[in-house]
């Protein structure tokens, strides 16, 4: 935890910015049977019961009173067959002072008070909730029925709490490096096992156990595939061999539950060829590019339009696309090659704060999500500001299917050259993610030292770990 002041500051903080009054209800997590009820998955906190409160244990909730200032740990104590299978815990009123709050009472008399509000005609604020439990739970205490939640959740406390959480504070991107620096190890290690014959699983097990040994575990499922041009493949089950790439995509957690998110695509056999090195060099320009623009006051937004005419102005050079690059761009024909966005903010959560909602984490009233092919799947478009910790993942990929779909289509024609796409049909996909800060003047690249990125680098670390 951070100092009991953080906690407690953060939460006056949020009550000045919630100005309707009435009661803030932030529930915490509960553990999720994985096939009976004793045997639980990992047990993640939400994430914004961590920010204001910091306890990182399951079964605990909280309001905040608005109006009278009044602060509420829900929670209970252990019993002693709780005590018996845990060994001895701190209290609840112990846990309570840790982060500065002064009332504690058992978890089943939350309802009560949420009702009692209701009752009384006080607005309940609460976030959309993910957890079906949290669904359930606000649903019987609040009387709306569970699918309606959704259309009552408070978008003052939402957007309250997204202003707060954007902007890291120096503690959180102490953090954040500790969360890169075991980033760093993961991915070097994959570099270092990187060779035919291996499986992608071994790779994705020592990555997640470095995440495991010197922090809280992944951020995310890890992507360790050979098949990079599916973005979110999660399958292991491939034997590396000659002549493929292999795309590791994956981030650690540290104690805290800060996190880091890095993605490198390195060659099987230890060197790039030509047709590999051209793509991935157009990948990384695009890349350095998107460093080069962010700075205070950019659109995230724009930078990302300007990293896909990077990326559509190399594939110009190489016959793959045709025509001019920006014409290309506004017309949404990299979205071929690049069907996601740039990046998405990052903190405590991989993807920070996007179960708050994307609407009000990655845009805002200046900024709205478009449909327009090219943009539409940009998760964070809203201009940057210092303490914004953002991805920057520009990637080229030859997705078959989609590739036939296009032509099918005769989607952009005018700028695909689809015969010489086709000859990429074996080639796979190439992503490189690096993690930014957002300071004063500009920004700079989190991690003390940077995963081996230019193709000469990579080639020369892999070198070293073979015989």
């Amino acid at each position: 935890m951070f100092s009991r002041d953080t906690y407690t500051s953060r939460r006056a903080e949020l009550r000045r910015r919630v100005t309707r009054g009435g009661i803030v209800l932030l529930p915490g997590n509960t553990e999720s049977p994985a096939n009976y009820p004793g045997n639980v998955y990992h047990f993640r906190q939400d994430s914004t019961f961590l920010y204001f409160f910091g306890l990182d244990l399951p079964g605990m909730a909280a309001v905040i009173d608005v109006d009278s200032g009044k602060e509420t740990l829900f929670a209970d104590d252990l019993s002693m067959d709780d005590i018996i299978w845990t060994g001895p815990q701190p209290s609840v009123a112990e846990l309570a002072h840790r982060c500065g709050v002064a009332d504690t009472r058992p978890l089943g008399d939350i309802a009560e008070v949420v009702t009692e509000a209701v009752r009384r005609g006080r607005t309940v604020h609460f976030l959309p909730p993910y957890r079906a439990e949290n669904k359930l739970f606000l649903s019987k205490a609040t009387g709306i029925n569970v699918d309606a939640l959704p259309n009552h959740i408070s978008v003052e406390l939402a957007l309250a709490v997204v202003s707060l959480r954007d902007k890291k504070s120096d503690e959180e991107i102490a953090e954040i490096e500790e969360a890169c620096r075991i980033g760093y190890m993961m991915h070097t290690t994959a570099m270092k096992m990187c060779r035919p014959g291996i499986m992608e699983r071994e790779i994705a097990g020592a990555i997640e156990g470095i995440a495991l040994q010197y922090g809280a575990g992944v951020s995310f499922t890890s992507i360790v595939s050979q098949n990079g041009e599916t973005l979110h493949n999660h399958y292991y089950g491939n034997t590396l061999s000659e002549g493929r790439l292999l795309l590791v995509d994956a981030g650690a957690e540290t104690v805290m539950n800060y996190c880091s998110d890095f993605t490198r695509t390195m060659p099987v056999s230890g060197k790039f060829t030509t047709r590999q090195k051209e793509i991935y060099d157009i990948v990384l320009a695009a890349n350095d590019r998107a460093f080069e623009l962010s700075s205070p006051g950019k659109l995230y937004r724009d930078i990302h339009l300007e990293a896909c005419t990077v990326i559509a102005k190399g594939l110009t050079e190489l016959g793959i696309m045709r025509g001019d690059p920006a014409e290309a761009v506004a017309a949404g024909a990299h979205a071929l090659f690049m069907p996601h966005g740039l990046g998405h903010m990052m903190g405590l959560d991989v993807h920070d704060m996007e179960d708050i909602g994307e609407k009000y984490v990655g845009y805002d009233l200046e900024t709205r999500r478009s449909t327009e092919l090219g943009v539409s799947a940009l998760r964070m478009g809203r201009r940057l500001q210092p303490g914004m910790v953002m991805t920057v993942e520009p990637g080229i990929y030859f997705i078959p299917a989609y590739i036939a779909k296009w032509k099918a289509e005769g989607l952009n024609a005018a700028f695909i050259d689809f015969e010489t796409a086709e000859r990429y049909f074996d080639f796979g996909g190439i992503r490189i993610e690096d993690d930014l800060l957002v300071t004063e003047t500009g920004n700079r690249m989190l991690g003390q030292s940077r995963v081996p990125a230019t193709t000469d680098r990579i080639e020369e670390f892999m070198a070293e770990y073979r015989g």
